[in-house]
């Protein structure tokens, strides 16, 4: 998944490393004389480190410096929802220590096992065998039902979130959060906002969602398509596990030239299904039908990926994001938000009881 760290990148080293240091030697998680760090890559949001010292490897997880958003980057949750997974069919890693204390690394922080595996930044996953493709792609959809078919209750995560009004709280919070975060008027995220409260599904069923559920939040095991890890759980929470299905398959709406997606690309050549032998997929083995109107999740879906990457761009401006390329996000915002307006008129189409569009 990662190389071990480099002299350049000791070198580069955090001003808390001794803190740190001695915080877990003290705690006997780590070998003072011998702990180095580095960052790992991917994410825009919570910082991440790899730990190494003589006795082996784990992985640091933080807040970001810097003023936050009301409810953001939640380490806290991270810790508890993997360590209530942790005798699931969920595959995520081992939950080492939490620490609240701000005064060893500035910030809030956890500490979990390393995941040794492969993790697939590009969907379209180059350099696999078309068989190898659609079974990673399989392994993704199990994974998934794996996770929605836990009983949040019964891993002690039935207060994890609050019951009812998933969606219309969902697109409340977004809204607030991209406005509290706007450098310039969209006009297809003010049809969003305009639009998706008007439009919202009944209740469906609680569960735990993800949040953040992508191929590349996934490790698989270095020889086989199998998911040994999923990571990046800083949005989950109880609601619809149709936000959760909606948000992976914006995938396929998505150019490769714009973000990760495969949107345009031939499929079929790939061994990579389409979205909707995916979507099918995964409701035979939830024992559900697809949703009839599935394009407001994708226009959900897509409204609140806009939203969460112009905060990232904003961060970015304040100077406190944690990707080397969050400024690039805010030029993203606008091109996916206009994929969820198409989204929206398509439901529109198939609802046809009133017509808006943006001014």
């Amino acid at each position: 998944m990662n190389a071990p760290a480099t002299n350049a990148a000791r070198a580069a080293a955090p001003q808390w490393l001794p803190a740190l240091a001695a915080y877990l030697s003290a705690r006997g998680l780590a070998d003072p004389a011998t702990l180095s760090l580095r960052p790992l890559s991917g994410g825009q949001s919570n910082p991440t480190y790899l730990l190494e010292d003589a006795t082996g490897r784990r992985v640091l997880r933080k807040q970001p410096p810097g003023e936050l958003l009301p409810s953001a980057h939640a380490v806290d949750r991270e810790y508890r929802v993997m360590s209530a997974l942790a005798d699931t069919d969920v595959p995520v890693p081992r939950m080492l220590h939490y620490c609240e204390d701000r005064n060893v690394v500035g910030t809030p922080f956890y500490l979990m096992s390393y995941a040794e595996g492969r993790v697939f930044m590009d969907p379209a996953l180059p350099g696999l065998a078309p068989a190898e493709r659609a079974a990673v792609y399989a392994e993704a959809g199990r994974v998934l039902a794996a996770l929605h078919a836990v009983d949040p209750a019964a891993v002690g995560l039935a207060g994890y979130g609050r019951p009812g009004d998933y969606f219309a709280r969902q697109v409340a919070r977004w809204t607030r959060q991209y406005r509290d975060t706007e450098t310039a008027r969209i006009a297809a995220m003010d049809a969003l906002i305009d639009w998706l409260p008007r439009h919202l599904p009944r209740d469906g069923q609680t569960r735990l969602v993800h949040g953040d559920y992508r191929i590349d939040n996934l490790v698989f095991h270095p020889a086989e398509p199998r998911a040994i890890a999923l990571l990046d759980w800083e949005l989950s929470t109880l609601g619809d596990p149709l936000a959760d299905l909606a948000y992976h398959c914006m995938c396929w709406r998505i150019p490769p030239a714009l973000w990760r997606g495969i949107a345009g690309l031939d499929l079929r050549a790939l061994g990579i299904p389409d979205e909707n032998a995916f979507v099918a997929a995964y409701c035979r083995e939830r024992g559900m039908a697809p949703p009839p109107n599935w394009d407001f999740y994708l226009a959900y879906s897509f409204f609140r990926i806009a939203a969460i990457l112009q905060g990232v761009y904003a961060r970015a401006l304040a100077g406190n994001a944690a990707g080397a390329d969050a400024q690039e996000m805010g030029a993203r915002v606008a091109p996916l938000a206009a994929l969820g307006w198409e989204a929206a008129q398509r439901e529109q189409r198939r609802q046809p009881a009133s017509r808006e569009k943006p001014q």
